[in-house]
C-alpha cells in the first residue's frame, strides 16, 4: 500500500468513522477479530497462536512476544510460508528476565498473560507501508482522533521520521526522537537488529505523567499501544552492523492495552475481559472489588488467565521448570483468593467464565477445560493447607518486626523446607507489612542442606555412573518434556557425556549421551520404551538417537551415535522423534489400556497387571489370573477391545491425587511409584461402567497415547502363555503390525486350501476328514505291527520260534522296530495271553536308536519270577538304569538300542539262573486256602 493510498483511506474512514467507543470495535474478541481480519485483507497470511511453550526457542522459558514463533524464519533458519503473516499470539511473563509476577494486580498494565497483536513482513515491505498499515489501521478502523497520538523513532533514523510526517501528517513536535534501547531492538548480542517506532496513545491531561522521553515518561498519560521494528540490520560479533539483505517488519500491539483505548479507559483491569472475570469472583467471595481488596481480585483473574493457558499448552504443576513457575502463579492467586475469605477452592470455580470469554479464539481452552478445572482444584486444595499452617508460622515469626525490617533467611528456609511454604510468598505475604526477607541468608541455608544431601548421597555407594547423574541434575535441572505436546523441537545442550564421563564435544563416530534443557523424546518409563529420532544443527550435524532413557526423576539421556559433524556443549540443536515408531508405540500403549480393562470384564476384577512392555511392533501384558485363557476368553476379551477402539472416542488426560484418581476408578500400574500429582489416562465410554464418566477406561499413566482410540486402528492377540505362579501373559499386535499378522496368516491359509484342493471356507471339514482317515490308518497299522510281531516266524531274536522252554517256563522273546512306545504294554499283553503261562520280554527300538523294555510275567509265575527284577537286568545292557513297576508287568529303558537282542539273551540268562520253585498256586487254589 502506498503512503498516498494509505492516507486517502484513512481520511474516508475518518471522514465516515463513528466516535470512539461506538461502532468501531471496542470489545477484546471484537479488537482480535478486527485486527486479524484487516491484515488479511491486505494479504497477510493469519497465523494461529504458537504455543506458550517455545518448541523451537530453548533460550526462553515462555513465549514473551508476537516474534517468537517466527525467530527462526528472522534469523534465516527458516522459510516462511508466506512473506506477510499477522497474529495474535499468546503471551507469558513471568519468570527469567521478563518477570512481571511481582507488579501484576497493583499497576494499571502489568500481566503474567496477555496478547500480542502483530503484523510481520518477511523480506517483503518495509518501513512505509509498516506505517502506513499501522495509521490506517488505528486512525480508520478503530476511528482513534489523530490528536491523542504521537509516535517516536530512532534518534537518527530520518527517514522514518520522513515517512511519519507524509503519512500522517504530523510535524516534529509529534514525532520524538528517543535515543538508546528503548527504541532499538536487538535479537541478542548478534543477529538481527534494527531501529524501532512507537506509538503513544494520550489518556488525558487528567493523569499524571509526560511524554516519551521526558522525566516522567513513566506516568499512566501516554501509553505505548503499538511498536514497529524495521529489522534492517546484522550485528556481527566484531561491533558491525551491516545492512540485512531483505529487511523485515516486525510489529507488537498489546491486546488488553488497545482495548483499555478503545473502551475509554487508562486501566487495562477495567475492560470487558477482566471485567467479567473479576465480577465471577466477586460473585463468588462476596467481596467488592473496591479498596484494599480490589488488588487481589486483579491478581485473581490475571494468574487465572496464565494458569488456564499454560495447563492447556501442556504445562503442569512441578517444583522445577516451567511447572514451578506455573505452581508460584497459581499459588500467589490461591493466596489472594484466601484472604479474601474464600472458604473452598476458588479458581477452579471461574474457568467456565474464562473459557465463555476466549474458548472462541483459543479452541485449547475448551478441549482442555477438565483439565484446567481438576489441575486448579487439586492444587488449591493442597495449598490451602500448607497457605494456613505457614501463615500461622509466619505471623509467630514476625513478632519484633515492624515496617522496615527483614526476616532472617534461616527463618523463611525453615518454613520452606519443614513446612512447604514458599520463598516466594513468604516475600509477597511481607509485602504489604513492608517487611523484607533476607534472600542471601535463604541461599546459604538452602546451599549447606544440599551439601548435606550430596555429602549423603555419594556415600551410599551408588555406582560412578549414578554419582555423574546426581550431580548433573543438581546443576542443570530436570529437564522440561515437550512430548505430549509435540514431536520437534529445538534444546540447548546442557552436558554431553562419553565412556561414563563428561566432555565438551562429541565428534563424528563418537558414541555418548546428551542431555538437553528441554525435549520432545520419551525416556523409557512405566513399561514403554524410549524414543528413537535425530539431533541435528543444519545439515551439518547429525546425532542419532538409538534410546531414551530417564535418570533421578527429569534428567532424560538422548544416547546414540554422531553420524555427521560434531556437538559442542552450550549448542542449540533440533530434535525430532521418529513419527512412525512413536505413532506406533502410542497405538500399541493405548491398547494395553483397553486390553487391561477387556480382561478385568472377561475374567473378573481379580485380573491386575503385573507388567507390560510397549514397544512400536508389539506389546505385552502381564496380569494376575490362576489359569490359562480359553480360545473364547480370548476372543471375548479381543472383541471387547476393538469395540472401543471403532467407538473412536477421545483419550482424555486429568490431573489429581493417587486417592482422588482410585477413587474415581482409576487402576495403577504395577510397580510405579507415585508422587502427589498424578496423569489419568481415560478412554472409551460404557454406560454401564461405574468409573467417573462411565469412562471405559481410567489409569494412572505418564506414557504418551494416541489421541482417540480409532487411532489404534486394530487389536489382535497372537498368543497367551505363563509367566509365573499365577500371572498369565498376553501378546497382542495393533494397526500395521496387527494387519500385517493378519496378511500373512490368511496367505498361510489360501496355501493351506490349494494343497488340500478345497476353497478356504471347506478347509476346516477337509482338515478333519484327512485327520479322522489319518487316525483310522495309524490304528490299522498299529494292529498290523502288533499281529506281525506276535508271529512265531517274525522273531528278531533269533532263528527257530521266538519261545523257549528256560528251565520249565516258557520265554517268548522279541526286538521289534516302528512300534510305538505306548504300544509295546499292550503287545506284552497279548502275548501273555498267547502264552497262558510264561514270560515276555520286548525291547522296541525307536529310529533314533533308543530302546524301550517291557516285561511281563503270568500271573502263576509272579510267585517265582518278578517282572522288575528281569527288566533291570535287560536295562543294565541297554545302557539304562533302574526299571519299574509291579511282579506282573514291568519297564526300562535305555540309549543303546544296538544291544537289544543282548538284552534279552541277559533276561534268560537270568532266568535259567533263577531257583526252580513250585509253580504258584491257581487263583481258584488261592481263594480255597483263603
Amino acid at each position: 500500500m502506498s503512503a498516498e493510498k494509505s492516507k486517502k483511506n484513512a481520511a474516508k474512514t475518518a471522514a465516515k468513522a463513528p466516535a470512539i467507543g461506538h461502532e468501531a470495535p471496542s470489545r477484546a474478541n471484537e479488537l482480535r477479530a478486527a485486527f486479524l481480519q484487516y491484515f488479511a485483507d491486505n494479504d497477510h497470511v493469519v497465523e494461529p497462536s504458537a504455543p506458550l511453550v517455545p518448541r523451537h526457542d530453548p533460550t526462553l522459558m515462555f513465549t514473551n512476544a508476537g516474534m517468537v514463533p517466527f525467530k527462526n524464519v528472522f534469523t534465516g533458519q527458516e522459510k516462511p510460508s508466506a512473506l506477510r503473516a499477522a497474529s495474535s499470539q499468546k503471551c507469558v511473563r513471568a519468570g527469567g528476565k521478563h518477570n512481571d509476577l511481582d507488579n501484576v494486580g497493583y499497576t494499571a498494565r502489568h500481566h503474567t498473560f496477555f496478547e500480542m497483536l502483530g503484523n510481520f513482513s518477511f523480506g517483503d515491505y518495509f518501513k512505509e507501508q509498516a506505517i502506513s498499515l499501522a495509521w490506517d489501521f488505528l486512525t480508520g478502523t478503530l476511528a482513534l482522533p489523530t490528536e491523542k497520538l504521537l509516535v517516536t523513532v530512532y534518534v537518527d533514523d530520518d527517514e522514518a521520521a520522513e515517512l511519519w510526517k507524509k503519512i500522517s501528517g504530523f510535524g516534529d513536535d509529534k514525532i520524538l526522537r528517543i535515543a538508546g534501547s528503548d527504541n532499538f531492538w536487538s535479537m541478542g548480542d548478534t543477529g538481527p537488529c534494527g531501529p524501532c517506532s512507537e506509538i503513544f496513545y494520550d489518556h488525558g491531561a487528567h493523569l499524571p505523567g509526560g511524554p516519551p522521553g521526558s522525566p516522567d515518561q513513566d506516568g499512566d498519560r501516554f501509553v505505548e499501544i503499538w511498536n514497529l521494528v524495521f529489522m534492517q540490520f546484522e550485528q556481527q560479533a566484531d561491533g558491525n552492523r551491516i545492512d540485512l539483505p531483505r529487511p523485515s517488519i516486525d510489529t507488537g500491539m498489546g491486546l488488553e492495552r488497545i482495548a483499555a483505548v478503545m473502551q475509554g479507559t487508562h486501566d487495562n483491569y477495567e475492560i470487558d475481559l477482566f471485567k467479567t472475570l473479576i465480577a465471577a469472583s466477586v460473585d463468588l467471595t462476596g467481596v467488592p472489588a473496591e479498596g484494599a481488596e480490589a488488588p487481589s481480585h486483579r491478581i485473581i483473574a490475571d494468574h487465572l488467565r496464565a494458569s488456564s493457558f499454560l495447563i492447556a499448552d501442556g504445562v503442569l504443576p512441578s517444583n522445577e521448570g516451567r511447572g514451578y513457575v506455573l505452581r508460584r502463579i497459581m499459588r500467589r492467586a490461591m493466596r489472594h483468593a484466601h484472604m479474601l475469605g474464600a472458604k473452598d477452592p476458588l479458581l477452579h470455580r471461574l474457568v467456565p467464565t474464562l473459557v465463555g470469554e476466549m474458548g472462541r479464539a483459543f479452541p485449547e481452552l475448551q478441549r482442555g477445560e477438565a483439565l484446567i478445572d481438576e489441575t486448579l482444584k487439586l492444587e488449591e486444595t493442597r495449598f490451602r493447607e500448607t497457605l494456613e499452617r505457614g501463615l500461622r508460622l509466619l505471623d509467630d515469626a514476625l513478632e519484633g518486626l515492624s515496617s522496615g525490617d527483614t526476616l532472617s533467611g534461616e527463618i523463611a528456609f525453615k518454613l520452606y523446607d519443614t513446612y512447604g511454604f514458599p520463598y516466594d510468598l513468604t516475600e509477597d505475604a511481607l509485602k504489604a507489612k513492608g517487611i523484607g526477607v533476607d534472600a542471601a541468608g535463604f541461599k546459604a541455608a538452602m546451599e549447606r542442606q544440599r551439601a548435606e544431601a550430596r555429602k549423603s548421597w555419594s556415600g551410599s555407594g551408588e555406582a560412578a555412573t549414578d554419582k555423574l547423574w546426581y550431580e548433573l541434575k543438581e546443576e542443570v535441572g530436570a529437564t522440561e518434556f515437550l512430548g505430549y505436546e509435540t514431536e520437534a523441537a529445538s534444546g540447548e545442550i546442557v552436558a554431553l557425556v562419553k565412556d561414563g564421563a563428561r566432555v565438551d564435544k562429541l565428534e563424528k563416530g563418537d558414541h555418548g549421551i546428551v542431555i538437553v534443557n528441554q525435549t520432545p523424546f520419551y525416556a523409557e518409563s512405566g513399561g514403554q520404551v524410549g524414543d528413537q529420532g535425530t539431533l541435528s544443527i543444519g545439515d551439518e550435524t547429525v546425532f542419532s538417537v538409538s534410546d531414551t532413557q530417564k535418570k533421578l526423576h527429569g534428567l532424560f539421556l538422548h544416547d546414540g551415535v554422531v553420524e555427521k559433524g560434531k556437538l559442542l556443549r552450550g549448542e542449540t540443536v533440533s530434535l525430532s522423534v521418529d513419527h512412525g515408531r512413536r505413532t506406533a508405540t502410542r497405538a500399541h500403549h493405548s491398547a494395553t489400556h483397553l486390553l487391561h480393562e477387556a480382561l478385568r470384564q472377561v475374567l473378573g476384577t481379580h485380573v491386575a497387571q503385573k507388567g507390560s512392555l510397549v514397544e512400536p511392533g508389539r506389546l505385552r501384558f502381564d496380569f494376575s489370573h490362576p489359569k490359562p485363557m480359553s480360545a473364547e476368553e480370548l476372543k471375548a476379551v479381543e472383541d471387547l477391545a476393538n469395540a472401543m477402539i471403532l467407538q473412536n472416542s477421545a483419550v482424555e488426560t486429568h490431573l489429581m491425587t493417587p486417592d482422588e484418581a482410585i477413587a474415581r476408578g482409576a487402576l495403577a500400574l504395577f510397580g510405579e511409584k507415585y508422587g502427589e500429582e498424578v496423569r489419568v489416562v481415560s478412554m472409551g465410554v460404557a454406560p454401564e461402567s461405574e468409573k467417573a464418566g462411565h469412562a471405559y477406561s481410567i489409569e494412572l499413566c505418564g506414557g504418551t497415547h494416541v489421541a482417540r482410540t480409532g487411532d489404534i486402528g486394530l487389536l489382535k492377540i497372537v498368543g497367551e502363555s505363563a509367566v509365573a505362579a499365577g500371572v498369565r501373559r498376553v501378546e497382542a499386535l495393533t494397526g500395521e503390525a496387527a494387519r500385517g499378522f493378519l496378511g500373512v496368516q490368511d496367505a498361510r491359509v489360501r496355501e493351506a486350501a490349494d494343497i488340500l484342493k478345497v476353497p478356504p471356507d471347506e478347509m476346516i471339514e477337509r482338515l478333519a476328514a484327512i485327520v479322522e482317515e489319518r487316525r483310522k490308518l495309524e490304528r490299522q497299522l498299529t494292529d498290523a505291527k502288533r499281529e506281525l510281531a506276535l508271529r512265531p516266524e517274525s522273531s528278531e531274536a533269533g532263528s527257530g520260534s521266538p519261545v523257549r522252554d528256560i528251565g520249565g517256563t516258557k520265554l517268548l522273546a522279541r526286538v521289534v522296530h516302528g512300534v510305538a512306545p505306548k504300544d509295546l504294554r499292550g503287545l506284552v499283553d497279548e502275548a501273555k495271553q498267547q502264552l497262558g503261562s510264561g514270560i515276555v520280554a520286548v525291547v522296541g527300538v525307536s529310529e533314533e536308536g533308543k530302546a524301550g523294555l517291557i516285561v511281563g510275567v503270568t500271573e502263576d509265575l509272579t510267585g517265582a519270577h518278578s517282572a522288575v527284577d528281569l527288566v533291570r537286568v535287560g536295562a543294565d545292557i541297554l545302557g539304562g538304569k533302574g526299571g519299574g513297576g509291579r511282579p506282573d508287568l514291568a519297564q526300562a529303558g535305555g540309549p543303546d538300542g544296538a544291544k537289544a537282542d543282548a538284552a534279552l539273551e541277559a533276561i534268560a540268562a537270568q532266568l535259567g539262573a533263577a531257583p526252580e520253585s513250585e509253580p504258584a498256586p491257581s487263583a481258584s487254589r488261592r481263594a480255597g486256602q483263603a
